[in-house]
């Protein structure tokens, strides 16, 4: 698999090839990046490492290796200032957004390419993916909360002292101010958190707020995030590249899971060849689910927002779901 990351000479876009490499998966890495030294030394870099990490190619390369990529994805994007929330990034990022994307598609994105979109706000850049790329819905996928679920379960371990890889806990909606912690289905070595020793309503309160928090605290303390944002998206690309039919909380059009339509953000979503290949509607007691339905009014504001700020492209083909096209009544039902 040949993934070409836009955005490569940056935090997130370094980061990531470093973890692709670390990960040992794919066989080729193209760093892209307006600046082109600052990609060639990223590359380079990773390049001198290759005969202790894997037989991968690693390149800089330039909006034309998009034609030959399996998987495209745009980390590039003006970052959030301290204290800005990520729905304020809208005004600032979209139109760099909208112009990368059309940079891609003008450079040969082929039908059977994935594109990941890490760009914040990721879950409104997602679904202007979904309207402008011309790929199938299920190709095209936001890095979501599956971020914002592995600082949940760091956290949760820290808190609990328990090893982190045990803890299985979900965020879902949207990245950013709206986004739900699950706790009624979360586990510790697949018992009952809800029983575990030590936690009560102050501890939840507490490691939801630092979760919730976390990307604006990194934005104070180094700039932005960096290592586990990479980890995230290796997690999704190798879930792609292995087709391991993964349950990620990533970021995907929905078309009906938990009476979501129209919107993007994140739910229970099984990951492998294809893209998407199912949405899971998995039970939520009363809170979470209004919690989730709350999250997706609040991007559909923000999108309508957008649509008539920058307007909607033409010619837009319905989305399709197990090979039928989705009624546009349908999925555009909460216009």
């Amino acid at each position: 698999m040949k993934v070409s990351i836009i955005g490569g000479g940056g935090l997130v876009g370094s980061m990531t090839a470093y973890a692709l490499q670390c990960g040992g998966v794919v066989s080729q890495l193209c760093l892209i990046d307006a600046n082109r030294e600052l990609a060639l030394g990223q590359a380079t870099d990773l390049l001198h490492g290759v005969s202790l990490a894997g037989d991968q190619r690693i390149t800089a390369g330039s909006m034309e290796d998009v034609a030959s990529s399996d998987l495209v994805i745009i980390t590039a994007g003006l970052r959030r200032k301290p204290d800005e929330s990520r729905l304020d990034l809208i005004n600032r990022n979209v139109d760099l957004f909208l112009t990368l994307l059309d940079q891609v598609k003008a450079a040969g994105l082929r039908e059977q390419s994935y594109l990941l979109i890490v760009s914040n706000p990721v879950d409104v850049l997602t679904y202007l993916a979904v309207q402008r790329a011309g790929l199938p819905w299920q190709r095209v996928i936001g890095l979501g909360t599956q971020l914002d679920t592995a600082r949940f379960r760091s956290y949760l371990a820290r808190r609990l002292r328990v090893p982190p890889t045990q803890v299985q806990a979900l965020i879902l909606g949207e990245h950013g101010d709206s986004m739900v912690p699950i706790w009624s289905s979360a586990t510790i070595a697949g018992l009952p958190l809800e029983q575990w020793p030590g936690l009560n309503p102050t501890v939840q309160k507490e490691v939801f707020e630092e979760t919730k928090t976390a990307g604006a605290q990194l934005i104070k303390l180094k700039g932005g995030s960096g290592f586990a944002v990479g980890l995230s998206i290796r997690e999704v690309v190798h879930a792609l590249a292995l087709d391991s039919r993964r349950i990620l909380p990533v970021s995907t059009l929905q078309v009906g899971s938990y009476g979501l339509r129209d919107v993007c953000l994140s739910v229970p979503t099984v990951v492998g060849c294809g893209g998407v290949r199912q949405q899971l509607e998995l039970p939520l007691d009363q809170k979470e689910r209004l919690g989730l339905l709350q999250s997706g009014r609040v991007l559909r504001e923000t999108i309508a927002q957008v649509e008539q700020r920058f307007g909607q492209p033409p010619h837009l083909a319905p989305p399709k779901a197990n090979g039928r096209a989705i009624p546009r009544s349908a999925w555009q039902a909460a216009r």
